[in-house]
């Protein structure tokens, strides 16, 4: 009886470890109002210019500090973004379009067009390429995306990003 409990424990636990195994992302794509759907990986952020933090304070919902990242480096969203093309016409209709973060686990993020590319916002919005010295590749979570202007920064910090989707406002007419 011993050994059947201990092996049901031994079942549970490697269920539990293979599902936070599969948060982690080694790619994400920019799908929707783009022209191309694009394929984002850790390689290719080699080609954008980074940009660093000694730390970033990760505060939750009600902004109570939960962790601090360290020596955290990254490439802007809106670098990566700037290099699709969005499905628009002139630059005017921009304003009414959106991008939502998507994690492998279903968890969602949204931010404005304006929001990243108008705003100090995103003049820090990155994916993380290296945390705590160690670099993405190497995280469990691999693709990750913060906003570190934001107050509460663990609203929109996503682990195993997989999806941004552009999207554009339904006219309300």
């Amino acid at each position: 009886m011993k050994y059947l409990i201990l092996l049901s424990v031994l079942c549970v636990s490697q269920l539990v470890y293979a599902q936070h195994d599969t948060k982690s992302t080694d790619y994400f794509t920019i799908e929707g109002k783009v022209k191309q759907t694009i394929k984002f990986t850790l390689e290719d952020a080699t080609a954008f210019n980074s940009i660093s933090f000694d730390s970033i304070v990760i505060y939750n919902h009600l902004v109570v500090r939960k962790s601090v990242l360290k020596k955290v480096k990254g490439v802007l969203l809106k670098d990566i973004l700037a290099k699709s093309s969005f499905d628009s016409n002139d630059p005017k209709s921009l304003s009414e379009y959106y991008i939502t973060c998507i994690a492998s686990d279903g968890y969602k993020v949204v931010f404005s067009w304006n929001e990243i590319f108008n705003t100090a916002i995103g003049k820090q919005l990155m994916i993380i390429t290296e945390a705590d010295g160690v670099k993405a590749s190497a995280l469990s979570q691999r693709i990750a995306i913060i906003s570190p202007a934001d107050v509460a920064t663990g609203r929109r910090y996503v682990h195993g990003l997989s999806r941004i989707v552009v999207s554009r406002v339904e006219s309300l007419n």
